[in-house]
């Protein structure tokens, strides 16, 4: 890796770098620079959306430079408003650090873990005085926090909107000022904050942070950004057979771009590959994938449990789920599965054909499943788990 194939990448992957002309001044100056990267803690677990950007941080890595992956635990008791149509929920100091654990372990399948420095933006957010607040308060008007999409429309709609919320920008661009950073990257619904740090630094008397924003990958439903809450991601940590089965769904119109962003392959290769049969693509990418997070010897059992199942059979090999041998109400099944959040989600599914016992679809939702050996329930296509009845 090279300066100028870096810039070269970033170039063609971005959707805008602020600025290009003195990124490429950082890139030459021989300097090791300082890279951020942000993360609030909300949900615990990343999936291929997260490492469009992890992925190109890796880039600068093999150049020498420092990531620096700020842990917003603090800001995560308030919770990011990007994109958000009402206030969120804020969580407990305890549930930010416990969910930066899980990030943790997932970002070094990626990133070189010898070369991240890991930060907690409560080790100076929390540290501040009232009268600090105010002082980083007023290098901003609410004028300018309210050119923000989410914000503006939620005022509009007379939403409520939190006063906390509006601090948000500047917490997220103090931590900026406070690691000194070169650069930072992000999504692009993350480019007014992102900004903001840039602005602030020079409130602070620093050189502005390059800021480079990428593309929000689309989830495997084709139409809205992948989100664990949409239920339309690929897990990193997810296991060998469930990521090679997600993989098999991306549409055929993104196949092109989960290629670029998410694998290794050469632009060339994916092309020419994109260029045969589309099936066989499909394949392609899953294999390489589950090679990228599991290794080698996952890879060739993966396919073979998906095309078990892709032929309407049952997997081999499955989670085990033990309930008591005198029977369970199908809901109470379901949510001890994991297959359910809720009576009601359970009533959903199975109403909607999405639960089977044996491969026989269920439809009775006053259903008792009744104690017998080898009993296989399965949500969809890729989930399974055998019930074993016992006392």
């Amino acid at each position: 890796m090279t300066n100028k194939e870096l810039l070269k990448i970033l170039e063609r992957d971005a959707i805008d770098i602020f600025s290009l002309e003195s990124l490429k001044e950082k890139l030459e100056s021989g300097k090791k620079l300082k890279i951020k990267l942000g993360a609030d803690p909300s949900r615990p677990d990343l999936h291929l959306g997260h490492s469009v950007i992890l992925r190109k941080l890796r880039l600068f890595q093999q150049l020498g430079h420092e990531i620096i992956f700020v842990i917003g635990d603090f800001t995560g008791m308030i919770g990011d408003p990007s994109g958000k149509s009402k206030t969120r929920q804020p969580l407990t100091f305890e549930q930010t650090r416990l969910n930066a654990e899980s990030y943790m372990q997932q970002v070094v399948k990626i990133l070189d873990k010898e070369k991240t420095t890991i930060v907690y933006n409560s080790d100076w957010l929390g540290k501040m005085t009232f009268a600090d607040v105010l002082s980083l308060a007023g290098k901003y008007t609410v004028a300018r926090i309210m050119e923000r999409d989410d914000f503006a429309k939620r005022f509009a709609a007379k939403q409520a909107i939190g006063v906390h919320e509006m601090l948000y920008p500047l917490m997220q661009g103090y931590d900026s000022v406070a690691l000194n950073a070169d650069i930072e990257v992000g999504g692009s619904d993350q480019t007014f904050n992102l900004l903001v740090g840039r602005e602030l630094q020079k409130d602070y008397g620093q050189a502005s942070q390059d800021v480079i924003t990428f593309p929000l990958l689309p989830g495997l439903d084709g139409v809205e950004k992948m989100s664990k809450s949409l239920d339309n991601y690929i897990g990193i940590d997810e296991a060998p057979e469930i990521m090679f089965e997600k993989a098999m769904k991306v549409p055929d119109s993104l196949l092109e771009d989960y290629f670029r962003l998410t694998t290794d392959i050469d632009e060339f290769d994916y092309k020419m590959i994109l260029g045969g049969d589309i099936r066989e693509a499909h394949f392609i990418y899953a294999r390489e994938l589950v090679r990228m997070y599991h290794g080698d010897n996952n890879v060739a059992a993966a396919e073979a449990r998906y095309r078990e199942i892709a032929k309407g059979g049952i997997p081999d090999v499955m989670d085990e789920l033990i309930v008591p041998d005198t029977g369970i109400q199908i809901f109470e099944l379901l949510k001890k599965a994991g297959f359910a959040s809720s009576n009601g989600d359970a009533r959903r599914l199975i109403q909607g054909k999405g639960i089977k016992i044996n491969n026989e679809t269920v439809d009775d939702c006053a259903l008792v499943v009744e104690p017998c050996d080898g009993l296989v329930v399965s949500r969809g296509k890729n989930r399974f788990v055998k019930v074993i009845f016992k006392s």
